[in-house]
């Protein structure tokens, strides 16, 4: 069975549009758990319409306390194997659940899938439209894994999740973080995959109310720091920064907050070689790598330039460095 999962609050314009796109979508067994949390609009009465009139809807209340734990109430009650997300602005394209499901029973090694997606709606900014294309172009679960301490790497009401992987590393948890990059960030550390069906099978209505851009637990800052948390538990040896400018030195604070203290800088700017940055030697990439090869150090990439990662990873892999082994992406 599938648990389509739909929280919602103050949703009544596009709940019944949002829901009705998953209802075509689902077999008669499936079922849509609806979850109110804390709406003052009439969709609650737009959930009641559609439980009424379609025996595999289900509804229950979680009281205004957040997405995190109206996930968490709504899954209490979730009967299916497979548990898909969905939410109540979003449209979900027919075959995405098939393809979804088909994709999980192949690999038992996957934790959680997603599609690829398309934006829709006004004043979609650039900067969403490149995140978007970057999460598309990760398909298989080794491009997820390369990419997790990137940014998130699916869109999460497009994703559907393994009901055992989910509750071996302990469901959605509540936080100053955002929920769905968190679990992510655990699934892939407690050795589960991420994969994404190559096909466009959901779209991502952006508008000025998304969580995304107005929940501060979703701030640049709150990922960052979610980030660095979660990096600081995998580094297991001395490591490296390529990057001495704001951005790698931020990473780096972070990385100590965390118990993770950088051993030194990679930078190609000839201002800043030669000097320390939190008592780090900044090195010439030449330097930086050579020491990394004597140490056996980890090299993370944290430069901030669009488009800058890639020219490191090749720069990297051409010295022979295994992206993954002896280095990562951060950011």
């Amino acid at each position: 069975m599938i648990s389509v999962l739909l929280p919602y609050r103050d949703a009544a314009a596009t709940l019944r549009e949002a829901a009705s796109s998953v209802l075509a979508d689902m077999g008669a067994d499936d079922e849509l758990v609806l979850v109110d949390d804390g709406s003052k609009d009439d969709g609650p009465a737009t959930a009641a319409e559609l439980a009424a009139t379609d025996r595999r809807v289900r509804t229950i209340a979680s009281g205004g306390i957040g997405i995190a734990g109206a996930l968490i109430r709504g899954l209490s009650i979730c009967r299916g194997e497979w548990i898909a997300r969905m939410d109540a602005d979003d449209i979900s394209l027919p075959g995405r659940l098939a393809a979804e499901r088909e994709l999980l029973e192949a690999d038992p090694s996957l934790g959680a899938v997603a599609t690829r997606i398309e934006l829709f709606g006004t004043n979609v900014a650039d900067g969403i439209r490149r995140y978007t294309d970057w999460q598309n172009s990760l398909v298989s679960a080794d491009d997820h894994a390369r990419s997790i301490f990137v940014e998130s790497p699916v869109c999460h009401p497009s994703t559907m999740i393994r009901r055992a992987a989910l509750d071996a590393v302990g469901g959605f948890h509540e936080g100053e973080f955002a929920e769905d990059y968190d679990l992510w960030l655990r699934l892939v550390e407690a050795g589960w995959g991420i994969a994404k069906v190559p096909r466009v099978l959901f779209h991502w209505r952006i508008h000025g109310k998304n969580v995304t851009w107005t929940d501060p637990r979703l701030s640049k800052s709150a990922l960052r720091r979610l980030r660095a948390q979660h990096l600081a538990r995998t580094i297991d040896r001395s490591f490296g920064i390529w990057g001495a400018g704001a951005y790698g030195r931020r990473l780096a604070r972070e990385l100590d907050e965390n118990g993770a203290r950088v051993s030194f800088f990679i930078d190609i700017d000839p201002l800043k070689i030669g000097r320390k940055r939190r008592e780090a030697p900044v090195l010439s990439v030449d330097e930086g790598l050579a020491r990394a090869r004597r140490d056996g150090a980890l090299v993370i990439v944290a430069v901030a330039v669009f488009g800058a990662r890639d020219l490191v990873r090749g720069q990297l892999a051409s010295r022979g460095f295994v992206e993954g082994r002896d280095f990562v992406c951060a950011g």
